[in-house]
Protein backbone atom coordinates (compact mmCIF):
# COMPACT_ATOMS: atom_id res chain seq x y z
CA UNK A 1 0.00 0.00 0.00
CA UNK A 2 1.11 3.66 -0.95
CA UNK A 3 -0.20 7.06 0.16
CA UNK A 4 -2.14 9.50 -1.96
CA UNK A 5 -3.07 13.05 -1.34
CA UNK A 6 -5.77 14.00 -2.92
CA UNK A 7 -6.44 18.13 -2.75
CA UNK A 8 -9.85 19.03 -3.77
CA UNK A 9 -12.06 22.50 -3.54
CA UNK A 10 -15.92 22.24 -3.12
CA UNK A 11 -18.59 24.29 -4.18
CA UNK A 12 -19.38 27.19 -1.88
CA UNK A 13 -21.13 25.82 1.66
CA UNK A 14 -20.93 21.93 0.26
CA UNK A 15 -17.70 20.86 2.31
CA UNK A 16 -19.29 19.27 5.19
CA UNK A 17 -21.71 16.84 2.67
CA UNK A 18 -18.33 16.46 0.53
CA UNK A 19 -16.05 15.14 3.63
CA UNK A 20 -19.20 13.32 4.95
CA UNK A 21 -19.52 11.64 1.76
CA UNK A 22 -16.03 10.56 1.29
CA UNK A 23 -16.47 9.57 5.13
CA UNK A 24 -18.82 7.14 4.48
CA UNK A 25 -16.69 5.80 1.11
CA UNK A 26 -14.92 4.28 3.97
CA UNK A 27 -11.51 5.03 1.89
CA UNK A 28 -10.09 7.70 3.40
CA UNK A 29 -7.42 7.17 6.41
CA UNK A 30 -6.65 11.16 7.31
CA UNK A 31 -9.15 14.19 6.46
CA UNK A 32 -8.23 17.50 6.83
CA UNK A 33 -9.59 20.53 6.39
CA UNK A 34 -7.10 23.54 4.43
CA UNK A 35 -7.84 27.10 3.27
CA UNK A 36 -7.32 29.05 0.26
CA UNK A 37 -8.11 27.67 -2.63
CA UNK A 38 -8.51 24.24 -1.64
CA UNK A 39 -10.95 23.01 1.01
CA UNK A 40 -10.06 19.46 2.12
CA UNK A 41 -7.06 17.38 1.63
CA UNK A 42 -7.40 13.45 1.81
CA UNK A 43 -4.89 11.02 2.28
CA UNK A 44 -5.96 7.68 0.92
CA UNK A 45 -3.74 4.34 0.62
CA UNK A 46 -3.89 2.72 -2.81
CA UNK A 47 -2.45 -0.59 -3.57
CA UNK A 48 0.80 -0.34 -5.12
CA UNK A 49 0.32 -0.19 -9.24
CA UNK A 50 -3.50 0.11 -8.32
CA UNK A 51 -4.28 3.14 -11.43
CA UNK A 52 -4.23 6.12 -9.14
CA UNK A 53 -6.70 8.42 -12.11
CA UNK A 54 -9.12 4.99 -12.37
CA UNK A 55 -9.17 5.10 -8.36
CA UNK A 56 -10.16 8.88 -8.17
CA UNK A 57 -12.53 8.79 -10.52
CA UNK A 58 -14.23 5.59 -8.96
CA UNK A 59 -14.28 7.10 -5.77
CA UNK A 60 -14.05 10.65 -5.11
CA UNK A 61 -14.66 12.41 -8.71
CA UNK A 62 -18.51 11.54 -8.66
CA UNK A 63 -18.98 13.30 -5.48
CA UNK A 64 -21.94 15.62 -5.12
CA UNK A 65 -20.29 19.53 -4.30
CA UNK A 66 -16.70 19.17 -5.92
CA UNK A 67 -16.43 22.16 -7.55
CA UNK A 68 -12.53 22.06 -9.31
CA UNK A 69 -10.36 18.98 -10.26
CA UNK A 70 -8.56 16.75 -8.09
CA UNK A 71 -4.95 17.61 -7.60
CA UNK A 72 -3.10 14.09 -6.55
CA UNK A 73 0.07 14.27 -5.09
CA UNK A 74 2.30 10.90 -4.57
CA UNK A 75 5.11 10.46 -1.97
CA UNK A 76 7.74 7.80 -1.96
CA UNK A 77 8.99 6.41 1.24
CA UNK A 78 12.34 7.37 3.03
Amino acid sequence: MKPIFVQLQCAPGKTYEVADEIYRKEIVSEMYSTSGDYDLLLKIYIQEGEDIGKFINDNIASVPGISRSLTTLTFNAF
